[in-house]
């Protein structure tokens, strides 16, 4: 069953986190804050969904660094229950997929909790104040491929973002797999 993000709460402040990266360095909010807002997204290596549209998430994510924002994905699975996100498969997943953001492991799922991700992709759009600003869905495709004319939402409401601050009153919640949480 997939699950749906909440609509965007704005001007909810990100969190702060320490996490792990694939290349070995340790990652805080402030080393992915970028100087015209911040794209932090929760994905993992086997979901449907994101595998779906991680060509377009990277292409995306390129795009928008070049408009000064800055992003991170992570994995909040438990990588016990599904080894395919653990964080050697996170390596593989990055690297074949040509990440050019920080894909970080999220072990203790701190970071999920705190920014409250329920489902992957979940995407959390800051301005930047680190006010948040976009929580929408990447496109309407889901997990489908995607029609050559699709809107591309999420590119476009962090444009928006970068250049005014603000993200759009109207968002499409994102739908995915839901975050694989740790049994108590």
């Amino acid at each position: 069953m997939p699950e749906v993000t909440p609509i965007c709460d704005f001007g909810w402040k990100a969190p702060d986190f320490a996490l792990p990266g694939t290349d070995g360095k340790i990652y805080r909010l402030e080393d992915i804050r970028g100087e015209n807002g911040t794209l932090v997204m929760f994905i993992c290596n086997h979901c449907p969904y994101v595998r779906s549209v991680i060509d377009r998430i990277v292409r995306d994510v390129a795009q928008l660094q070049d408009l000064g924002v800055g992003a991170a994905a992570i994995c909040s699975n438990d990588p016990v229950a599904y080894p395919d996100d653990s964080l050697d498969k996170m390596v593989e997943f990055a690297s074949a997929n040509g990440f050019g953001f920080p894909y970080l492991h999220d072990a203790q799922q701190s970071a999920a909790r705190a920014y409250g991700a329920v489902c992957t992709p979940d995407f959390f759009g800051f301005n930047a104040a680190l006010e948040l600003q976009y929580r929408g869905r990447l496109d309407e495709s889901g997990m489908r491929a995607a029609a050559p004319d699709v809107r591309r939402e999420l590119l476009e409401a962090m444009k928006a973002v970068a250049t005014t601050g603000a993200g759009p009153a109207d968002q499409a919640a994102s739908m995915g797999c839901s975050i694989k949480w740790i049994a108590a």
